[in-house]
């Protein structure tokens, strides 16, 4: 090949690197080679707090129980807007897990549903929702706000529960049964109260 063939190879070729250089050192966060989401979010500030008491969101509870046989991950998740740590393992139910994200078009239509559940059958369902590989968790209250809901959120901004959970898309349901198990997970999108009625009495023997 010529000297000039070989400067004009180059000069094509040095574009292309340049614009992988920039994709791999501008965004905030990524799929790791392992395919594990990496993202460092901090979701207890000041101002998340804030903005947390004045939606008037309910703090986290840790649970009381040992790791369950076929229950959520041994995995620990920080609460969205301060609080208390959750070890997903310890927690019992009945429950309903909603996996949601601001930037997720469905979950926003959803949150009500799942609102209206942790309003009418709190004492027979806890609802638990988990803001899912969300590196905004500001947004993440002020949809919370908007869309009412009053209920506990963790926060998993790394995604770290995507292999145990299976998780393929948002937004996603589970439901714990009393003795801590994962009866059931869906990820569908939950279009009515009428419908996430029935899969709680399916999935959790509990009729509404």
């Amino acid at each position: 090949m010529s000297r000039l063939r070989r400067a004009a190879a180059a000069s094509a070729v040095l574009p292309l690197l340049v614009v992988a250089a920039c994709g791999t050192t501008t965004a905030t966060g990524g799929d790791d080679a392992e395919g594990i989401f990496s993202a460092r979010v901090d979701v207890d500030t000041p101002q998340l707090r804030a903005a947390k008491k004045a939606a008037g969101i309910a703090t986290c509870e840790p649970g009381l129980g040992e790791p369950a046989t076929g229950g959520l991950p041994e995995m620990t998740l920080p609460c969205l807007g301060g609080g208390p740590e959750v070890d997903l393992s310890t927690l019992r139910g009945p429950m309903v897990v909603n996996l949601w994200a601001q930037w997720c078009g469905p979950c926003r239509e959803e949150l009500p549903y799942y609102q209206r559940l942790h309003e009418e059958a709190g004492d027979k369902v806890a609802v638990l929702g988990i803001d899912w590989q969300d590196t905004r968790p500001a947004a993440a209250l002020e949809l919370a706000r908007q869309s009412g809901v009053t209920y506990p959120l963790l926060a998993d901004p790394a995604a770290e529960t995507r292999a145990p959970l299976k998780v393929r898309g948002l937004p996603g349901v589970a439901f714990v049964d009393q003795d801590g198990a994962v009866t059931h997970i869906e990820y569908v999108v939950i279009r009515s109260y009428d419908q996430l009625r029935d899969l709680v009495a399916e999935h959790l023997d509990v009729t509404l």
